[in-house]
């Protein structure tokens, strides 16, 4: 495919940013000396005005995005709410967002639930209203877009296929990929892109998310949240995952490989307009390189 496509993005990684990894010596499995790349992986400290939240695993890029994100995805702010400034220091590897007025946060904290994403993933208690309340869009989705966006987001340059050990996540419109981003932790890559939709003013409404990773309740709670109505992934399902995009009328689409895919859940939004027969299966060098991100 031509990279013809990369222009469709507003954001996608630089695989060549030197801050984002590194070069590391080792040995093969016949003992030979050989030099790879490998993940950096820092600590970034978030404060909300002045209150310190949370401490992050992140790869560094995009912190402000990153910050915005977890505080929407937290319920810490709303979409509503000012924010009056940001700023960040590299050197102390801290980010501070400043909003208009004070927030409720400490009551949110009383109620965390741990999650199952990797590096300490977490959401708050009343985000469980989210579900019960949610009014997604009836979008289409043609299953032709599945095919070409999945094919697009394995055909761009990652950090992933340069140093590995990291997972992506991806909003799209129809067959085009938008925003791509990557982190050590899904979660994180997910609210990278909640903070750059919201920073700029950006629709969810006729929006597809694609993660690498598994679908899980953390990731149909984030992807309800941020109003997006179809999550997909290369990656399987949990079943309270499964459980709760179906009690919000989220399109849950896994293990989305090759020609196949599996839809558990707002499957009247898909439209098969895909002749499978001029879809490809996937190569076993794809299956090992794929999009990026472990289980």
């Amino acid at each position: 495919m031509p990279d013809d496509f990369l222009s469709d993005y507003r954001l996608r990684p630089d695989p060549d940013d030197p801050r984002l990894s590194v070069p590391v010596t080792g040995f093969n499995e016949a003992g030979e000396p050989v030099e790879t790349r490998v993940t950096v992986e820092r600590p970034l400290t978030l404060f909300l005005n002045s209150r310190e939240i949370v401490t992050m695993m992140t790869i560094g890029d995009h912190p402000e995005y990153l910050a915005i994100g977890y505080l929407l995805n937290q319920a810490m702010l709303k979409p509503e709410d000012e924010i009056t400034g940001i700023d960040y220091d590299d050197d102390l590897g801290v980010v501070v967002v400043r909003t208009e007025s004070e927030t409720n946060f400490e009551e949110k904290l009383k109620k965390r639930v741990q999650t199952s994403g990797c590096a300490q993933g977490t959401v708050f208690g009343d985000l469980m209203d989210v579900i019960e309340n949610a009014a997604l869009p009836q979008t289409k989705i043609r299953t032709s877009w599945l095919y070409a966006l999945t094919h697009k987001i394995n055909q761009t340059p990652s950090l992933y296929l340069e140093a590995g050990a990291i997972h992506g996540c991806v909003l799209a419109e129809e067959d085009r990929p938008l925003i791509y981003m990557e982190d050590v932790g899904r979660h994180n890559a997910v609210d990278k892109i909640a903070g750059y939709m919201h920073r700029h003013g950006m629709s969810p409404a006729n929006k597809l998310f694609y993660t690498t990773g598994r679908l899980t309740s953390e990731m149909v709670i984030k992807t309800v949240r941020m109003g997006i109505p179809a999550l997909v992934s290369r990656s399987g399902f949990t079943a309270w995952g499964v459980e709760l995009a179906r009690k919000a009328g989220l399109t849950l689409i896994g293990r989305a490989r090759g020609k196949r895919f599996v839809v558990l859940s707002g499957a009247d939004r898909l439209i098969y307009d895909q002749d499978l027969a001029y879809v490809p299966e996937e190569s076993a060098k794809n299956r090992r390189k794929g999009a990026g991100g472990e289980d």
